[in-house]
């Protein structure tokens, strides 16, 4: 059952998604060649407690960390830890806050020094996709168009469009209906209703869409070894299209 959202709850949601968007702005602060994932982590973490919050991902199905820190050919749920950060690498993070029961989602692709050309036009092209699909949301409009248009957008440009993981619903929980897929047919899927909430997040990787899990059962990497990109926000849809509720 897909949850229509008042106006007092979505008012709400923007509570959560500010703070969600500020612990994310924070992570990609701290950035750089030789910072290490868990050091972000535990920033991030301290942030949203400070500012009222809970780290919405900490103990999730027993997620370990507050957090989600991808490395390069890490495509999601990368466990933050000892690694340290080099020149050269990209590194998704996913942060999700909740403020009086109300959740935020965002994901942000950020570059740890210079990188390599072909990276930095992966994440602009993901970062297109998303800006794309939230151009897209209003009532009436499929989800299957706004896949559809994420999914063409990055097969123009050669890449890999991950198909087992998707966006979702998002409020009282996490996740919710419906499902969002990065991908779709024209014409297909639910329509948008006013008072719908979803987090739309683009997962495109360099070579193939084809993800494997490894043995920490948490970290998801690309089969062909490419560095993959991963950007997300909440929005709401409203009569005048999307409102996003992670921004400052």
């Amino acid at each position: 059952m897909i949850e229509l959202k008042t106006a007092s709850q979505i008012e709400k949601m923007r509570v959560a998604g500010r703070l969600t968007r500020q612990a994310l702005e924070l992570a990609g602060s701290l950035i750089a060649p030789g910072v290490t994932t868990g050091e972000i982590d535990r920033a991030v973490h301290d942030f949203i407690v400070k500012n009222g919050g809970i780290p919405s991902f900490l103990g999730y199905a027993g997620y370990p960390a507050s957090c989600c820190l991808s490395v390069n050919e890490e495509v999601i749920h990368g466990i933050p830890g000892k690694r340290v950060l080099k020149e050269g690498d990209i590194v998704s993070v996913d942060v999700g806050a909740i403020v009086n029961g109300w959740h935020g989602d965002n994901a942000a692709t950020f570059p740890v020094g210079k990188v390599a050309p072909e990276a930095e036009k992966l994440m602009q092209v993901t970062r297109e996709c998303l800006e794309i699909a939230i151009s897209m949301a209003a009532p009436g409009v499929r989800l299957g168009d706004i896949g559809y248009a994420i999914q063409s957008h990055a097969e123009e440009h050669g890449y890999g469009v991950v198909r087992q993981f998707i966006g979702h619903g998002i409020g009282s929980e996490m996740h919710q209906a419906p499902d969002v897929p990065n991908y779709g047919k024209q014409g297909r899927g639910i329509r948008l209703e006013k008072g719908m909430t979803i987090a739309i997040e683009p997962m495109i990787n360099l070579i193939g869409h084809e993800v494997r899990t490894l043995a920490d059962g948490w970290t998801v990497v690309t089969k062909s070894g490419s560095v993959s990109a991963h950007f997300e926000n909440t929005i709401a849809v409203t009569d005048n299209g999307a409102e996003i509720l992670t921004k400052l």
